[in-house]
């Protein structure tokens, strides 16, 4: 197939994609119009807010997923805290913010044994001890026992209704 031929068949593609939208517009033209509201604005978690400012502006401390989460300075709250007008959140939400950061499983996972701690640049400031590599992989363990025990427990089942007239009858 030479170029030419390519072209008129790409051109002839992009006419008939071209078609199939306009019908579809047709179609869904022919629906009842929803009734326009005002978008409300989203509430979001305080926690969620804060990491995600803390992403923007830090991003060496606190890598955006899928890259792997880094162990932290030992103290990185009050350093942190010192960013507050930066970061335009409180120091109640940076507190959520961080101790929801510090809790997942891929936190837990970066903390392996003499891994350096991170401060807010990136620049090492310190390193993760034994006890503390240890006490990360048994987080890591319960948090996994916690998750299959969550999902293997049986919902409870639905209460039948009683007929109060049987339940009374009984009663005499």
């Amino acid at each position: 197939m030479g170029f030419e031929q390519l072209a008129e068949l790409r051109d002839r593609l992009r006419a008939e994609k071209e078609q199939v939208k306009g019908t579809e517009q047709v179609k869904t033209d022919k629906r009842k119009p929803k009734p326009s509201r005002p978008a409300a604005p989203r509430e979001q978690d305080p926690a969620v807010e804060a990491i995600w400012r803390l992403q923007k502006h830090f991003p060496l401390a606190f890598p955006v997923n899928p890259a792997p989460k880094v162990p932290l300075k030992e103290g990185i709250l009050k350093d942190a805290e010192q960013h507050l007008e930066l970061l335009g959140i409180t120091a109640e939400q940076l507190k959520q913010g961080l101790a929801t950061w510090c809790r997942g499983s891929r936190y837990w996972s970066s903390m392996t044994e003499n891994a350096p701690r991170l401060d807010l640049n990136g620049e090492a400031a310190g390193i993760v001890t034994t006890a503390q590599a240890l006490h990360a992989k048994q987080q890591v363990k319960r948090q996994r026992a916690d998750a299959r025990r969550a999902q293997s427990k049986p919902k409870a089942p639905a209460k039948p209704a009683t007929d109060t007239a049987a339940v009374e009858q009984s009663a005499d």
